[in-house]
């Protein structure tokens, strides 16, 4: 059993044994676990195997910590060890999806989007993955159109393709976000980028029901769309 499994099962006991205060590690290490009563509490581990029991408690509490599911209780009982759930934590307590919640947890929110990332981490921690996904690629073609000057009715594939028209002399008011210093092939690979992720993760969205049940690839369609604004913001027009 890993500390990672040994910790979602001590949120669960924490739950039973929490009082005002919060809870204690002893609480929750010292036999019998979750009774919710006042008994004579021992242990019936054998004697040979405690320290290593000791040690995969331990490692999975400070794991807790870190993780980000626990945290002191406020006041005074903090400082003599007493600890409270974190929202994450409670959310595991009531019986949440350990794996989807603790992924959520220990995925950066910061490498999101500043724009977006309220939002869609809000989105990404309930379990709703069709909902980040679409929010994301929908700011990315909205930050498009606005640093482009687009009208609204430029939306999609096409927005993206008359943005960043590749051409060395772009007609009317195409290729507004392309970079002529930069080779023809690499501005061409743009144009492709951009309007390759808005055709597969925003458009399906927007027209169908789309089911994303892997909480993984929707972090990283997440990704790739803080990286395409990151893109915009730089060839905003000062």
């Amino acid at each position: 059993m890993s500390s990672g499994d040994i910790g979602r099962i001590m949120l669960l006991i924490a739950k039973d044994v929490e009082q005002g205060a919060g809870f204690t590690y002893e609480a929750i290490t010292t036999e019998p676990f979750g009774t919710g009563m006042a008994t004579e509490r021992g242990t019936s581990y054998p004697f040979h195997k405690r320290p290593q029991v000791d040690a995969l408690l331990n490692r999975a509490w400070r794991q807790l910590e870190r993780d980000g599911f626990i945290e002191p209780s406020p006041g005074m009982n903090g400082d003599n060890g007493w600890k409270t759930f974190t929202e994450a934590g409670r959310e595991i307590a009531n019986g949440g999806d350990w794996e989807a919640i603790r992924a959520a947890m220990l995925f950066p929110r910061e490498l999101i989007h500043a724009s977006i990332r309220d939002k869609v981490w809000g989105a990404l921690n309930r379990g709703e993955l069709d909902e980040a996904v679409f929010a994301s690629f929908k700011a990315v073609e909205v930050a498009v159109r606005q640093a482009g000057g687009y009208d609204a009715t430029d939306i999609g594939v096409d927005l993206m393709r008359k943005a960043f028209e590749p051409s060395d002399t772009p007609k009317d008011n195409r290729g507004r976000l392309t970079n002529l210093a930069h080779p023809v092939g690499e501005r061409e690979a743009l144009s492709h980028l951009f309007a390759g992720a808005i055709g597969s993760y925003k458009n399906p969205h927007s027209h169908r029901t789309v089911s994303l049940t892997d909480a993984a690839e929707a972090r990283e369609q997440v990704m790739l769309a803080s990286h395409l604004l990151r893109i915009v913001d730089a060839r905003r027009k000062p």
